[in-house]
């Protein structure tokens, strides 16, 4: 079954099955956000209802501090293909305007049941907020549900290596370079999605030709050198490879960072075609070389390494 998607609770077309919705932001749709999305397609799998996600743009950190918006891991785009992936029958992505925020907790239920009349199940996480102010809790939901003859399932928070998964660890994992365990917090590797574009052919000339790959993410992780692997159109293969993220300071003072990928074997894509670069290993911070040269010289010692880690599952040292 096709995931339907809707752009707003009252554009919501469903039909007359039991909706086991789970709910909130899921930036990254991480190991943690799956016990909870999980949930809510187990139940309606027994049950032969429809699972569904009810999700927010903008993040709500965009209406309450706009000076300081909190960054986000994936678009709307991806996180909506990662839940269609997870199995979601529907997802819906609720404007969250001020008209929207301003509902208050008690009103949130008869507003989702007036919207989605089918409505049997609610999945969250147990530390999961809602309302105006963040004024309802788990406790509050439980309640005013059974009232309204909802069961709701809460979810525990999932450690690993002792510190809850979420989204805020994985943001500041992505900024320090923590790629490993950023990815192991996702359960899946970070990946950037962009059209190949053309670029000044610096990488040809020094004897590394690149990818050069449109992408401004809103959480832009740490700049540097990684190893990654690259899928796209025109191969079911996986390309292995370096790539470089930042502000190329070298050979250029940009002030946007770019991503550049250099393939170690034949590249199979050219310009236009939509590519995904999975970010598999850090291996270094960002530099300013002294010269060409000098750059040409580290990037020989980053594709070994890149290699390395791809023979190994380690990198040379």
């Amino acid at each position: 079954m096709a995931t339907t998607q809707f752009q707003d609770l009252a554009e919501a077309r469903l039909p007359a099955r039991p909706l086991h919705l789970a709910i909130g932001m899921f930036d990254g749709v991480h190991l943690g956000h799956r016990a909870v999305i999980d949930a809510a397609i187990q139940s309606a799998r027994r049950s032969g209802g429809l699972a569904g996600v009810l999700t927010f743009w903008p993040h709500p950190s965009v209406l309450v501090r706009p000076d300081s918006p909190v960054p986000l891991v994936n678009d709307p785009g991806i996180k909506a293909r990662l839940l269609a992936e997870a199995g979601m029958d529907f997802i819906i992505t609720q404007r969250f305007t001020p008209g929207f925020a301003a509902i208050e907790a008690a009103d949130f239920l008869p507003f989702l049941q007036k919207n989605l009349p089918a409505l049997s199940a609610i999945y969250v996480g147990e530390n999961w907020r809602y309302g105006h102010g963040r004024g309802g809790d788990i406790h509050s939901l439980v309640e005013d549900a059974r009232a309204r003859g909802l069961a709701v399932v809460s979810s525990q928070r999932i450690n690993l290596n002792g510190e809850p998964i979420s989204s805020t660890r994985i943001r500041a994992c992505l900024a320090e370079g923590r790629l490993d365990e950023a990815n192991a917090l996702l359960g899946y590797s970070y990946f950037a999605e962009g059209i190949v574009a053309s670029g000044k052919a610096l990488g040809r000339a020094i004897g590394f030709p690149t990818l050069n790959i449109s992408w401004d993410p809103g959480l832009r992780p740490c700049f540097g050198v990684y190893a990654v692997q690259v899928t796209g159109p025109k191969s079911a293969g996986r390309y292995p490879g370096v790539a470089n993220y930042g502000l190329r300071p070298t050979v250029e003072q940009s002030t946007e960072p770019k991503l550049e990928v250099h393939l170690f074997g034949p590249c199979p894509f050219a310009g236009g075609d939509k590519i995904q670069v999975d970010w598999l290993r850090f291996i270094r911070p960002e530099m300013k070389f002294s010269s060409v040269e000098e750059l040409t010289a580290r990037i020989a010692e980053d594709r070994a390494q890149a290699e390395a880690f791809f023979k190994t599952g380690t990198t040379a040292k």
